[in-house]
């Protein structure tokens, strides 16, 4: 059974088939690996080159070679929480405590590890490709492609900023401003390599926040907000919270307080994109988790 991956498309009018495969956002480098490492590119069912001249009407089949799994990853089994999944993506529903790719700290139990043994087990032969990282603490929604090529297509959407991602979080104060931008670049704290700061020479970050509810918890003042990321910096969106003064219920890092949370109360709740191939506006909500739910009863 052939199982590479592969992607058909008609073309409506005469132009070369470097150029056709091109629009489909194929790289120089995936031609590369189509021509020596196990791909094939037909037309109408004959292997053809790039200098290929098509007609209206011809119909083009690409075959990617196998992929190979990435290295320090194996494949696991594990529950995957899966929202939704086509053959190009995969997305789902994260939990707290756990990676999205191993460390040298937690090496098994990852996002990536678990869907490698998913992949394993429906016979796709692929790595993971992870769109969109979360950091272990944070629960929500992440976006896996299936294929090197539709990681590709979707780092250039993420480029674009036409990939969306929402979040609601708990922060310890009553914010005064009921919605605001946070423009603020961030590069890692001096010394440290997992800290990071707001800092003049840091990379552009930027956060939109809305309040959406003021409570008091055992008498301590909170907010809960939900925040749209225009850029995706490490720690973004801890680091802009704590930067106003209003540190993530649990983010002992930037200024949180543990005594009700054990982990930073973010999640991630809205992941808006275009599907790589078909181009349809597709998105996806995700329900708080319980610890989190707990603290707003």
């Amino acid at each position: 059974m052939d199982n590479r991956y592969r992607i058909t498309f008609t073309v409506e009018e005469p132009v070369l088939l470097r150029s056709a495969l091109q629009s489909y956002g194929i790289s120089k480098k995936a031609l590369t690996a189509i021509k020596f490492h196990g791909g094939e590119i037909t037309v109408n069912g004959a292997e053809q080159t790039v200098r290929h001249r098509l007609k209206a009407g011809d119909t083009i089949v690409v075959k990617f070679p196998r992929e190979e799994l990435s290295d320090g990853l194996q494949a696991e089994q594990g529950e995957l929480d899966i929202v939704y999944e086509d053959q190009e993506i995969l997305i789902v529903n994260k939990s707290p405590y756990q990676s999205s790719i191993p460390s040298h700290v937690h090496l098994e139990g990852s996002v990536a590890g678990i869907v490698a043994g998913y992949l394993k087990q429906q016979n796709i032969p692929s790595t993971v490709h992870v769109v969109n990282r979360l950091d272990r603490d944070t629960s929500g929604l992440m976006c896996i492609a299936k294929h090197r090529h539709i990681h590709h297509v979707m780092s250039e959407q993420q480029q674009a900023h036409e990939i969306f991602r929402e979040y609601e979080a708990l922060v310890h104060g009553h914010i005064k401003e009921p919605q605001a931008a946070i423009i603020a670049p961030i590069g890692r704290r001096d010394g440290s390599i997992i800290e990071r700061m707001v800092r003049d020479d840091g990379q552009y970050a930027h956060t939109d926040y809305r309040v959406l509810r003021h409570f008091t918890h055992h008498g301590e003042q909170m907010s809960h907000v939900r925040l749209r990321l225009h850029t995706g910096r490490t720690h973004q969106i801890r680091v802009h919270m704590a930067h106003i003064g209003h540190p993530l219920v649990g983010d002992d890092l930037y200024g949180g307080k543990r005594d009700v949370l054990d982990r930073q109360a973010l999640h991630c709740v809205f992941l808006h994109m275009k599907h790589p191939l078909t181009k349809q506006p597709m998105e996806w909500h995700a329900t708080l988790p319980a610890d989190f739910q707990s603290l707003l009863i």
